[in-house]
């Protein structure tokens, strides 16, 4: 049974993290953006699991993409490629010492968050249509 206050709850918190990350990379703040995209996507994929009563555990999207899979079959190499991409600004986009010299601001650019909107886009699109399509099966 789906739980949909669950789900709801995780994606209002994926749709507003993504509406940061825009603002956030209107101002420039670019390593910002791209860690904010990764939260959204990372609590869009959540949304889904708990809305399934699945565990949610962890930050990699990816992994969590396999949880859902090893439920549901098989999630698009696309959506698994957005999830990738985004995996990898968990951490150096916020932390100075995850890069040798300099700061993560000094090395993230508006090519980069704008990669990041993109991928997390799809992901939330991907989310939504996925939970519409239980919801219709009457799971």
């Amino acid at each position: 049974m789906l739980d949909e206050k669950e789900y709801v709850r995780w994606m209002n918190s994926s749709k507003k993290t993504l509406s940061s990350a825009l603002a956030d990379a209107e101002r420039g703040d670019f390593n910002w953006a791209c860690f904010k995209c990764q939260q959204a996507a990372e609590f869009a994929v959540k949304s889904l699991l708990r809305g399934l009563g699945l565990p949610s555990y962890g930050h990699s999207i990816s992994r969590l993409l396999r949880v859902v899979e090893e439920n549901l079959g098989v999630v698009e190499d696309e959506i698994i490629e957005s999830a990738k991409i985004l995996d990898k600004y968990y951490i150096p986009t916020r932390y100075p010492n995850a890069w040798v010299e300099g700061s993560p601001e000094d090395y993230y650019t508006k090519f980069d968050a704008e990669l990041a909107i993109k991928s997390a886009g799809k992901i939330i699109s991907w989310v939504e249509e996925k939970w519409e399509s239980l919801k219709r099966e009457g799971r």
